[in-house]
């Protein structure tokens, strides 16, 4: 490490300033001003081979296999997306939004191993990141929903999380209030009915797809090589060499397959089937959607059960049960540094933070504790 490779430098300055200042002077002698302590140079990232930075960079461009194409979603839709995942009143309790599991001044998480929904209620398996998921092959840890859309209904109706009785209550709680009436209708002007529960899902999906984070990892792979430090550079090179890639690729850095957890070590204690809940296809037990690795800095704890609470123990954890390899300790800080560097940048806050919502009628449903 740099660090280390100054340490003698430092160490040797320190001793020969110490010589002089221990020197007798005579009391008539000038005295020279005392000189500027010196300071290492920063030796600036090595500038990658081009064909090696393609080689690398290769692995995180392809799009998930049958990807379809992103909807033209239009500024209305994802307007309405927007408040609508800041609604409370999606929830029976009106206390539960789609930001009070997926918080985005927070990277889209809540950083909990699982999430509080109804009556405080804990569900089974941690929430992942909102931001980015739009890249993803399937939505749920078992991808049981294809889409954003599907995904976006899901919640709603679980009992556990936000726990509406049906689709006809959401929809009556929001065509009780006229502003998204008038909303749905600037969203969905060709629906004769505007106000339903698969409209209100489109215009989540929507705003969902604008919560992308580019890092500097980005500005690495189009060809700004100091984006990333010679540590963050050999994270990379390792994150491929040692097969990170298998899993852990696309724009997504993950999201793009299914994998089965303990792939080359059983893993212990196990007990959630994963994708065989979704497909009851027994070669699918132990499977699940990998995720996405961007923000994964900020996205902890982690495991589909939110067991693993520091991203080194985790890197450990893959190496050795996904690759079959004990990493050592610096290739650990290495791949640690990667990932850190796929932190990105939140959009602005006028697109995440919550906007007005309009007052409730006398005939939006009450809040329903029970």
């Amino acid at each position: 490490m740099l660090r280390n490779r100054l340490l003698p430098w430092f160490t040797l300055s320190a001793l020969g300033l110490g010589a002089l200042a221990g020197c007798e002077r005579s009391p008539e002698a000038p005295v020279a001003a005392p000189s500027a302590p010196a300071v290492a140079a920063v030796k600036p990232p090595a500038v990658p081979d081009a064909t090696a930075v393609a080689k690398l960079a290769s692995h995180f461009f392809q799009a998930p296999r049958g990807e379809a194409p992103l909807p033209a979603d239009t500024e209305a839709q994802v307007a309405l997306g927007r408040m609508l995942f800041h609604e409370p009143r999606l929830s029976k309790n009106h206390d539960v939004s789609c930001n009070t599991c997926h918080g985005l001044d927070t990277f889209g998480v809540d950083n909990k191993a699982l999430s509080d929904g109804h009556r405080g209620q804990k569900g089974s398996r941690n929430s992942p990141t909102v931001y980015n998921a739009a890249r993803h092959i399937a939505q749920f840890w078992d991808g049981r929903a294809a889409t954003l859309e599907a995904q976006a209904e899901g919640p709603m109706m679980n009992p556990v999380e936000m726990a509406m009785p049906g689709a006809k209550h959401v929809e009556a709680t929001l065509s009780s209030m006229p502003e998204y009436t008038a909303r749905f209708r600037a969203a969905f002007p060709k629906e004769r009915k505007p106000v339903t529960l698969s409209h209100a899902a489109k215009a989540l999906a929507a705003f969902e797809r604008t919560l992308t984070t580019p890092s500097r990892f980005d500005r690495f792979l189009a060809g700004e090589h100091a984006a990333l430090t010679s540590s963050e550079q050999r994270g990379l090179e390792a994150f491929v060499t040692t097969g990170c890639t298998t899993c852990h690729n696309g724009p997504a850095v993950g999201g793009t397959s299914f994998q089965k957890l303990g792939l080359v070590e059983e893993y212990p204690k196990l007990t959630d089937a994963g994708r065989f809940d979704a497909t009851k296809n027994e070669d699918d037990r132990g499977y699940f959607r990998v995720p996405t690795l961007r923000n994964v800095e900020k996205t902890g704890p982690y495991l589909h059960d939110g067991s693993v609470q520091d991203l080194p123990t985790m890197v450990r954890l893959m190496g050795r049960y996904q690759l079959g390899r004990t990493l050592k300790d610096g290739e650990v800080d290495d791949l640690v540094a990667f990932l850190k560097s796929l932190t990105g940048e939140l959009p602005p806050a006028e697109r995440i933070s919550a906007p007005p919502l309009p007052p409730s009628t006398k005939r939006t449903p009450k809040p329903d504790p029970s």
